[in-house]
């Protein structure tokens, strides 16, 4: 694959999944929510939920939401199979994206229609859990595509870190649009109708069509095809011991940040907290906050950096917890917006990590071994994601909303299950081995021996 050569193309490059992403995040914090009313207050029904009432069997939907993102996970794992070892006469990659790319839309466009309009039934229940089931497949299918060109397309460490913060910014926008734009066109617009405003940003996934520049490989020797099939890839993978530590560490910080983003609608609804004002402030500043991040992960390494992620985001969460229970007023709105503040410092690195830590790993063990498998690197990493996932937002939230029905009050724990979800994550990061810790920290004095 022809390398990236330019900042300007590496900037443009990472932009490519945001729309993606977007949906993604429509998908997971707001069309699912929709589906059942509990949790939500006010006006919020009105224009936040399908229907204004339930439309799925809460205790069947809670099992086929955590089968959904599970499968999002176990599906990584063939779906990076299938792009490593796909031959065609436009490469491997690009087919890929397409292949993934128009199902996910049709998808995400059906999950928006109503089966059976009188309630929550078994009918509608099925319908949306496939739906959700297609979706998160081919998602997958796309996504791990795309992030396995990041090894592919680029040359260095350094060009793999400009890559992921430039991505991580990149969230950050998508966020901003996705829990501040959205959120406002939600106070006249009901969701059904903000989920189609959002859909033509899907666009941005066509960049990397036209700026992937691979030749044909559809003759190419057969000895290069058994390096690529599923179970040595699968092998190679889980035989990297300090990739799959890295696994457990990412999989606690997973929990947290979904459980957070996926009940954030139904969360600040229910605490009276301006979802707005917060999500300005915890967005807004990333891309300097970034920085901050960068500084001490050059000076002490990714352990420390990341160990200062997962404390401020726990810091956050408990902070918003406590607002929470700050009377309606000016004093409420203020501490809102500081807890947002603390957030920003975490949020942004957290989403870096997920590119930057299995692109690296990957281009070892290319440089290691000749094994060239990034796409499944991510798809494990997408199982271990898939199934924290699955928990947070499919059984502790879908309990919590339940539980805040008829003057219930379990919604208001959420952050602070999402702070123990960090917690231990943090904890967990004194098994990674040194390498890893060290991961990105410069060495001044051979830099000036150099120079």
């Amino acid at each position: 694959m022809k390398k990236l050569t330019s900042r300007r193309q590496i900037v443009l490059y990472a932009c490519s999944g945001m729309g993606i992403n977007l949906l993604n995040t429509m998908m997971a914090s707001y069309l699912c929510s929709a589906l059942i009313a509990g949790g939500f207050k006010g006006d919020a029904v009105i224009y936040q939920t399908y229907a204004q009432k339930d439309l799925v069997v809460a205790s069947l939907w809670a099992v086929l939401a955590f089968v959904a993102k599970v499968v999002d996970g176990v599906i990584d794992v063939p779906m990076a199979a299938l792009t490593d070892g796909l031959r065609s006469r436009f490469g491997r990659r690009r087919p890929s994206l397409l292949m993934g790319l128009v199902p996910l839309l049709l998808s995400y466009a059906l999950f928006l229609l109503i089966p059976d309009p009188s309630g929550a039934t078994v009918l509608n229940t099925l319908y949306y859990g496939v739906m959700l089931c297609i979706f998160y497949t081919f998602y997958t299918l796309t996504m791990v595509t795309y992030y396995a060109t990041y090894t592919e397309i680029l040359e260095n460490e350094r060009q793999r870190s400009l890559m992921s913060n430039v991505k991580s910014v990149c969230d950050i926008v998508y966020f901003i649009l996705g829990y501040v734009v959205v959120r406002m066109f939600l106070n006249g617009l009901n969701i059904r109708v903000v989920a189609l405003i959002v859909l033509p940003l899907s666009a941005t996934m066509l960049i990397p069509l036209f700026m992937i520049k691979e030749p044909s490989n559809k003759d190419s020797p057969k000895e290069d095809r058994k390096a690529l099939r599923l179970i040595p890839s699968i092998t190679y993978t889980f035989k990297n011991a300090t990739f799959i530590k890295w696994m457990v560490v990412y999989s606690f910080m997973t929990f947290g940040v979904q459980l957070f983003l996926g009940g954030i609608n139904e969360y600040f609804s229910f605490v009276g907290m301006n979802m707005i004002f917060v999500m300005c402030a915890a967005f807004a500043p990333v891309p300097f906050t970034l920085i901050l991040y960068n500084k001490i992960q050059k000076k002490y390494g990714f352990g420390a950096a990341f160990r200062y992620v997962l404390l401020t985001f726990v810091l956050g969460m408990l902070a918003m917890f406590c607002v929470g229970f700050i009377p309606a007023g000016a004093a409420k709105t203020a501490a809102s917006v500081v807890t947002g503040l603390i957030s920003s410092f975490a949020i942004g690195a957290m989403f870096a990590v997920a590119y930057s830590i299995p692109s690296q790993l990957a281009a070892e063990e290319e440089e290691k071994n000749g094994v060239s498998n990034s796409a499944m690197y991510f798809a494990v990493q997408g199982l271990f994601a898939g199934v924290a996932s699955g928990i947070g937002t499919g059984l502790v939230l879908t309990a919590l909303k339940k539980g805040s029905e008829n003057n219930g009050t379990a919604m208001t724990y959420m952050t602070v299950i999402a702070a123990a979800g960090a917690l231990v994550s943090f904890a967990l990061t004194f098994i990674l081995p040194g390498s890893l810790l060290k991961l990105g920290k410069q060495d001044n004095k051979k830099e000036e021996k150099n120079q």
